[in-house]
């Protein structure tokens, strides 16, 4: 499989360079923002942790935090079988990147001074393993998140924006509590499968991506998804109200729009920016 940063970059080239839209009238290249390339490990190291440390800030905003409950996790290029994650006290709008603690596969803090919450450790971890092709992970009780996932079922392809998760989501069945268990972590994974979401039943969401920016936004993109979900549920019922559908030809030729992995990381840039903007670059010390 080809290096992130590579897949990131080539998909990005090739969407500016195909038809009039990657062009201006005088046919002069557009300008495509796209994954960096990092002249080190090192280099690449601080820009997941700021991206990371970014995310949090935009959860907050959102309302994506609940006491010490709910995590993301982003894997070290230098040490690919350790990751970085939240300290188990801390709240998600006073995140910066000095504040991120490494531990390694085994859940033993190698950088930092806190614990982490032990069910980030049982779910990330088990999802990390295995998936090498995920660097990131994302976990909350986000408020639409947790009301559709009482339901237990997949989300209905109705809309252009739930097509980022057409045959790439699941639903966990079974809810078994606070997952403590690295056992339970690996069913998660399990169900995951090579998709990039979760609906945890009864619990929250889970989403993954190639890139922290990837898994930050379709985490986003899925609780909307979520409240349009209920939205239409409650409209339909005794109203005589149908939904509509959208054709399975149609939403696998959308999801290559709106579902691949660097649409994903181009759909965070902005969130990015505005969590800069807001806060100076706080989060960066």
């Amino acid at each position: 499989m080809a290096p992130v940063a590579q897949v990131l970059t080539s998909e990005a080239n090739g969407n500016a360079s195909v038809g009039a839209l990657g062009k201006r009238k005088d046919g002069k290249p557009l300008k495509v923002r796209s994954y960096p390339k990092f002249d080190s490990l090192e280099e690449e190291r601080l820009y997941r942790k700021q991206h990371l440390a970014a995310a949090y800030r935009v959860f907050a905003e959102r309302g994506f935090d609940e006491g010490v409950a709910g995590h993301i996790s982003v894997r070290d290029p230098i040490l690919p079988d350790h990751f970085w994650l939240n300290p188990l006290s801390k709240h998600f709008s006073q995140i910066c990147v000095s504040d991120l603690i490494l531990v390694d596969e085994e859940g033993t803090v190698v950088i930092g001074d806190e614990p982490i919450n032990a069910a980030a450790f049982a779910i990330h971890s088990e999802i990390h393993k295995a998936r090498p092709d995920v660097d990131a992970a994302c976990h909350a009780h986000s408020v639409y998140g947790k009301a559709w996932s009482v339901f237990g079922r997949e989300l209905d392809m109705m809309t252009q924006d739930s097509l980022r998760f057409y045959e790439n989501h699941a639903v966990y069945g079974q809810f078994g509590g606070v997952v403590l268990d690295r056992e339970e972590g690996a069913r998660i994974a399990e169900c995951l499968g090579d998709g990039k979401a979760v609906i945890l039943q009864n619990h929250g969401l889970i989403t993954v991506g190639q890139t922290i920016d990837a898994a930050a936004f379709w985490f986003l993109s899925l609780d909307k998804t979520c409240h349009a979900q209920l939205l239409v549920e409650a409209a339909e019922k005794g109203s005589g109200l149908k939904r509509t559908l959208i054709p399975k030809e149609e939403a696998r030729f959308s999801y290559q729009q709106v579902g691949t992995p660097e649409k994903g990381w181009l759909a965070f840039q902005p969130y990015y920016d505005e969590i800069l903007a807001k806060t100076s670059g706080s989060f960066l010390k």
